[in-house]
C-alpha cells in the first residue's frame, strides 16, 4: 500500500504519515514502489498503527481494496475476479454461501470457473468480455473474492460494493480513464429518450448505458463496444450488477476497424467518443458504407463517430454524442456538416457549460441526431441551445456547473422543438434556425454565434429598472458618504499595540487557515474564494468531491468571523455576516474569530485594513506579495471604545458595498444600451 493509502486506513492527512516516518525509527520499511512513492505491506502497517493506538481495527472496504491493488496480476484483473464473483453472489446467494463455507482457498479457486461461467454466459451471452476465470488465474484472488462478498453484505448488496470498488479504482487513476460524469450521462439519456434497444459504441466505464438503463424497459438491450479490453470487462459486469433483467452484450474491440455489430438497428445511441484522434482508420476506411454524409478528413474522427452512430440507428431512432465544440466549426467538416443539416439528421446542438466533462476547461458540446426516413424531411430546421451561463466552468470540484438548471434548460427546448418543429426564441438561450439559413461557406453550428446577446431581452422596460436601481443607489451612496472628524492639527494616536498572532496564544480569536476539504454526500457547502473575499461577493466556489484522498473537513465560517485574503498585498479583511455564514473557507485566506467578550469584529477587520498594518505584515517577493497575518497589530482599547470604531467601520462597509453595486449597475445601463441601440431595440431619440 501507498502512503495515501496508509491515510486513508488512518483516517489522517498524508503529511502526517510523512511525519510519522520521519520522526519514528520503528516506521515499517518500505517493500516496493519508488524511492518517492515508496509501498509498504498491508500487515506491518496495521500492526504499527495499531501498536501505536492509532487504528483499532482495518475497515473491511480498506481491507478489501488493499487487496485489490496488491494483487499480483493488478488491480483491473482483481476487479473483474471481485465483479464476477459479486454477480454470483448476487444472483445466487445460497450457492455461494454454501461454496464458501465448504471450500478452502484451493477448493475453490477449482470450482468457481465453472460456475461463474454459467452466471457470466446468462447475463452477457457466450461471447462476453471477462475472459481469464482460471483455477490458476483465480488462486491468488481467492481472499478477495472472499472479503468482497463479506463487504457486499455489509454494503446492503453488491451494486454498492462494486461501485465502491470500481470508483476508487476509477479515482486512483484518473490520467488513464476519460469518464462521463453522471450529470451529462443523465442528460443524454434523457435527451435520448425511453428506449429499448440502446448502443454505446465507446462505452468506456458504462456510464451512459447505466443512465440509459435507467429509463429504459426492464427487458431492455444494452449494447457496448470498448477497444480497452479491461473496460469491457468492467462495462459487462457492472452492466450486469445494475440491470439485471437487460440483454447485456459488451465486446472488445476498435469500433471503427471493427465493428461488433454490424447489422444492429438501436433505438437509441448514446457515445463520448474519443477527441482528436489521428489514427481512427482514415487510410483503412475509404469506402466503408456506413460514410453516408461524406468521408470524414483524417482530422474529423469525431464525424466518423457521428457517422457510425446514425448507420446503427433504426429510421427514426435517436442519437446523442458528447463533442468538442471545434467539431462544430471546423472547415475540414464543413460539407459532412451541411449535408447532416440537408438531411434533417442533426436535429439539435447544445453547447454545455465549462466543467462538464473532460476536458473541463472546455465548453463541450451535445450532438443530438436523428436517423431520417425514406421520405426526405421538408425545410428541416436545427435547434441551438446554450448553457455556458449556467455555470462558472473549471475543473471538477470547483465552479461545477448547476446540473438541474442545465438539465432543465436542455429538455424544455428540446422536447418542445422535436414536438412542434420549431420553438419560441430566447435570447441567449436557444433558437431555432431553418438549415438552409446555415448553409454557407463556414456551416458554422456553435450556438453561441446563432442566439441575440441576451443583454437586450428585456428591451426598453429592462434598461428602465437598471435607470432606476441605479439612480436610487446613487442617492443612497451620497447618503452614505462618510464625514470626517478630527481637525489639520489632530495628532496621531499613539496606542500600545498587540498583534494577531499575540491574541491567538491568548484566547482572544481563534486563527484558522482556509483549505481544499472535501465534499461528502452529507454536506456540500459553497466555498468563500479570495475573489468572493476580495469583491464583496456571495460564495462561488465548490468543494471537490470525495475520492481516492481521505477526506477533509472543510473550515466553516460562522457570522462574525473576519476572513483576510494573503496573497496580492491589498488591504481587505471582510466581516461574515449571516447570508454567508456556512460557507466553506477556501485556499489563500484566513479566518480569525474573535471572542465577543474581548474583539468586536469591526473594530479588529477596520484596523486590519489599515494601509501602514498590511505593509509591516507582508513579505514582498519578486512575483508575489504574502501576508503574515499573525504580525497584523491593532491597539489595545476597552470593549467600549472598540465598539465606538466597529460602529464607523460599519458605515464604511456599507459605503463601500453601495460603491460597488453602483459600479455594476453602471456597466449593466452602459452595456445595455450599446446593445439596444446596435440591435435596433433601443432608438437614438
Amino acid at each position: 500500500m501507498t502512503a495515501a493509502g496508509i491515510a486513508r486506513l488512518a483516517g489522517v492527512g498524508r503529511a502526517a504519515v510523512s511525519n510519522w516516518r520521519r520522526r519514528h525509527t520503528g516506521f515499517p520499511r518500505p517493500v516496493g514502489g519508488t524511492e518517492t512513492s515508496p509501498t509498504f505491506a498491508l500487515a506491518d502497517v496495521e500492526h504499527w498503527l495499531r501498536a501505536q493506538g492509532k487504528l483499532a481495527e482495518v475497515p473491511l472496504r480498506e481491507r478489501v481494496w488493499q487487496q485489490l491493488v496488491s494483487h499480483p496480476a493488478g488491480a483491473a484483473t482483481a476487479l473483474r475476479h471481485a465483479g464476477a464473483v459479486l454477480l454470483f453472489v448476487r444472483d445466487r446467494p445460497s450457492a455461494w454461501r454454501e461454496l464458501n463455507e465448504a471450500a478452502d482457498d484451493t477448493e475453490l479457486a477449482g470450482m468457481l470457473p465453472a460456475v461463474l461461467a454459467s452466471v457470466l454466459t446468462a447475463h452477457l451471452g457466450p461471447h462476453h468480455p471477462v475472459h481469464g476465470l482460471t483455477r490458476d488465474a483465480l488462486l491468488p484472488s481467492a481472499a478477495l473474492v472472499r472479503a468482497t462478498a463479506e463487504l457486499a453484505a455489509g454494503e446492503d448488496g453488491a451494486v454498492p460494493a462494486f461501485e465502491f470498488l470500481l470508483g476508487r479504482h476509477l479515482d486512483a487513476n484518473p490520467r488513464q480513464y476519460t469518464l462521463t460524469p453522471p450529470g451529462p450521462a443523465a442528460l443524454m439519456a434523457a435527451l435520448a429518450g425511453p428506449a429499448r434497444t440502446v448502443l454505446d459504441p465507446a462505452s468506456g466505464t458504462g456510464s451512459l448505458l447505466d443512465a440509459a438503463a435507467d429509463t429504459a424497459e426492464d427487458t431492455a438491450e444494452l449494447y457496448g463496444q470498448e477497444a480497452d479490453p479491461d473496460l469491457a470487462a468492467l462495462t459487462a459486469l457492472r452492466l450486469a450488477l445494475h440491470a439485471p433483467a437487460a440483454q447485456v452484450r459488451v465486446h472488445a474491440a476498435d469500433t471503427l476497424r471493427a465493428d461488433a455489430f454490424p447489422q444492429l438497428a438501436a433505438d437509441a445511441v448514446l457515445a463520448h467518443p474519443p477527441f482528436n484522434e489521428r489514427n481512427w482508420g482514415h487510410d483503412e476506411l475509404a469506402y466503408d458504407p456506413r460514410w453516408e454524409y461524406g468521408f470524414p478528413a483524417r482530422t474529423e474522427s469525431e464525424l466518423a463517430w457521428v457517422q457510425h452512430a446514425l448507420a446503427r440507428l433504426r429510421e427514426g431512432g435517436t442519437a446523442v454524442l458528447l463533442m468538442p465544440p471545434a467539431a462544430a466549426s471546423r472547415r475540414s467538416g464543413r460539407r459532412i456538416r451541411a449535408d447532416l443539416l440537408r438531411r434533417g439528421a442533426l436535429r439539435a446542438v447544445i453547447a454545455l457549460p465549462a466543467g462538464a466533462a473532460p476536458p473541463y476547461g472546455i465548453p463541450l458540446h451535445l450532438w443530438v441526431l436523428r436517423r431520417p426516413g425514406a421520405a426526405a424531411q421538408p425545410s428541416p430546421h436545427l435547434l441551438v441551445v446554450d448553457t455556458a451561463a449556467l455555470g462558472a466552468g473549471g475543473a471538477p470540484g470547483r465552479d461545477k456547473p448547476d446540473w438541474q438548471a442545465v438539465r432543465t434548460t436542455a429538455l424544455e427546448a428540446w422536447e418542445a422543438f422535436d414536438r412542434d418543429g420549431g420553438i419560441a426564441e430566447q435570447p441567449g438561450v436557444r433558437r431555432s434556425l431553418a438549415a438552409i439559413d446555415l448553409i454557407g461557406d463556414d456551416v458554422d453550428l456553435a450556438p453561441a454565434r446563432h442566439l441575440p446577446p441576451p443583454s437586450a431581452a428585456g428591451g426598453l422596460a429592462e434598461l428602465a429598472t437598471v435607470r432606476q436601481r441605479l439612480a436610487t443607489t446613487l442617492s443612497r451612496t451620497a447618503e452614505l458618504t462618510p464625514e470626517t472628524a478630527g481637525g489639520p492639527d489632530t495628532a496621531p494616536a499613539r496606542w500600545p499595540l498587540t498583534t494577531v498572532g499575540e491574541l491567538a496564544r491568548a484566547g482572544a480569536l481563534v486563527l484558522r487557515a482556509g483549505g481544499p476539504g472535501t465534499a461528502t454526500a452529507d454536506a456540500v457547502p459553497a466555498v468563500l474564494t479570495e475573489h468572493d473575499v476580495i469583491g464583496g461577493t456571495a460564495p462561488s466556489g465548490a468543494l471537490p468531491e470525495g475520492g481516492a484522498a481521505p477526506a477533509e473537513e472543510p473550515v466553516l465560517v460562522a457570522a462574525g468571523d473576519v476572513v483576510v485574503p494573503v496573497l496580492g498585498g491589498g488591504a481587505v479583511a471582510r466581516v461574515v455576516d449571516e447570508a454567508t455564514a456556512g460557507a466553506a473557507l477556501g485556499r489563500n485566506l484566513f479566518l480569525l474569530r474573535p471572542d465577543p467578550a474581548a474583539l468586536d469584529p469591526w473594530f479588529l477587520a477596520g484596523f486590519l485594513r489599515g494601509t501602514a498594518n498590511t505593509r509591516q505584515a507582508s513579505s514582498y517577493a519578486s512575483t508575489a506579495t504574502r501576508l503574515d497575518v499573525r504580525r497584523l497589530q491593532l491597539p489595545r482599547l476597552p470593549l467600549a471604545d472598540q465598539l465606538r470604531y466597529g460602529r464607523r467601520f460599519r458605515e464604511l462597509a456599507a459605503f463601500e458595498e453601495t460603491l460597488r453595486l453602483a459600479a455594476r449597475l453602471g456597466e449593466q445601463l452602459v452595456q445595455g444600451l450599446h446593445d439596444g441601440l446596435t440591435d435596433g431595440s433601443v432608438t437614438p431619440g
